[in-house]
């Protein structure tokens, strides 16, 4: 095992593994918060579910839209790195904001305005890993990520479920902390990967950068996988928006147990991440994206007839097997898309995927628990996982060769670039 734990980290260059020693950091901070996020806000406002899907339909348009649309902009303009050091700082400021606000009108305009900045940074980082890592490894590297990601989520909402137990402000201030901890870090110790520009007109305006979103919107087979991609995340948002409040409300699950069955997501993940990322390594993109999906509608769909502790895991698990296939793949087919100067935009689109889900599925969850039996959730977001599935499968028959075929000419293309630079060496 220390031989395949050094042969990984011989893979990836230094600055790839700094990238992702501060992206933990940050996300452990994140990790704290936002899975009790929905939990918090019930609690400290008294407010309906509607009225809580109606606050993150305000995140998603006002905050999240235009600040992913920005950062995409800004990442292909101005750098990385920028753009990752504003949304810490803006992340601080936020979380600060949550301490000290107690009227729910001025929370809402708090998350209109805090929200356009904290979300600049997402495009940036996904921009940067495809940056570092040749096309051969990236579904490794956004494996990597993903482990990463979860192994901060294995921790914070265990740490999370006992502090906030006790007082959840302390955790918005554990998150200020930390936020600025990491933009420092990244100030000092991550490079600037932008590409150059090569053989081509350099957009000399921020303005001009904006209109490279056109040339975005007109790859029809990209734009179609992200219609598809979309429906698939609507399955998965309820995970870290509603499930809590459901499981606390409807079946008197503690804080406490919630976070401890995020931590067995995030657990899988960690120790299983690699070996699935290497398992649909090669495999035809869109069938691998019908199967993960597929998971999504079994496992979320049994919350609406499943009332024992044990059930609620065993979802989880098929959930999670259905993440870990889904993640590295859908994040490699965003690489292998995007030219290598307008990847920041690719990935700002792409984070559409997830922007519009979380404005109008938490605000239709919380209609569907106010005004019907709560279980019928489950059910509704387990027949939109289904549409997915046959939409993948829809996508397959008709241009899966397409898919595959985009894949091998970005590997060529990297390939071919390589030899050039050595023959330029030499």
């Amino acid at each position: 095992m220390i031989v395949s734990l050094r042969k990984t980290y011989k893979k990836f260059s230094k600055h790839f593994w700094v990238l992702m020693f501060a992206s933990f950091i940050d996300m452990l901070g994140g990790a704290l918060i936002f899975p009790f996020f929905s939990l918090f806000i019930t609690q400290k406002f008294n407010i309906s579910m509607t009225q809580l899907g109606s606050m993150y339909l305000v995140w998603a348009l006002t905050s999240s839209l235009l600040g992913n649309t920005l950062g995409g902009a800004l990442a292909d303009k101005f750098g990385r790195k920028t753009n990752m050091i504003m949304g810490l700082v803006a992340s601080a400021v936020s979380a600060l904001l949550m301490v000290v606000i107690n009227d729910f009108a001025w929370f809402f305009l708090a998350i209109g305005i805090v929200g356009v900045f904290q979300d600049i940074a997402g495009p940036a980082r996904g921009a940067m890993i495809a940056d570092m890592v040749p096309e051969e490894l990236r579904i490794d590297a956004y494996g990597m990520f993903r482990i990463i990601f979860n192994l901060a989520a294995t921790i914070g909402p265990i740490i999370g479920g006992v502090v906030g137990a006790i007082n959840f402000n302390l955790l918005f201030i554990a998150d200020v902390i930390i936020s600025l901890a990491v933009a420092i870090f990244v100030f000092y110790y991550l490079p600037e990967t932008k590409p150059q520009h090569e053989n081509k007109k350099v957009e000399s305006s921020l303005g001009q950068t904006f209109k490279g979103y056109w040339q975005v919107i007109k790859d029809k087979l990209y734009m179609a996988f992200l219609a598809v991609a979309l429906l698939e995340v609507m399955t998965y948002i309820p995970l870290n928006t509603i499930l809590g409040v459901y499981l606390r409300d409807v079946h008197g699950i503690t804080t406490e147990r919630f976070g401890f069955l995020l931590s067995l997501n995030a657990f899988m993940v960690v120790v299983l991440q690699m070996g699935f990322s290497r398992l649909v390594a090669g495999k035809n993109p869109m069938l691998v994206m019908a199967f993960g999906t597929l998971l999504y509608a079994l496992g979320f769909s049994m919350y609406a007839y499943t009332s024992t502790y044990v059930f609620f895991m065993l979802a989880m698990v098929i959930i999670t097997i259905g993440e870990m296939i889904l993640a590295p793949v859908e994040q490699s087919l965003v690489a292998v898309f995007a030219p290598k100067d307008m990847r920041g935009r690719y990935m700002a689109v792409h984070g559409l995927v997830w922007i519009i889900p979380f404005a109008i599925g938490p605000l239709g969850a919380g209609l569907i628990m106010d005004n019907f039996d709560p279980r019928l959730l489950w059910l509704v977001d387990g027949a939109i996982g289904m549409i997915a599935v046959f939409g993948y499968l829809a996508l397959h028959f008709k241009a899966g060769q397409r898919f595959i075929d985009r894949q091998n000419d970005s590997s060529n293309h990297q390939k071919a670039s390589k030899m050039e630079k050595i023959a330029l060496d030499n």
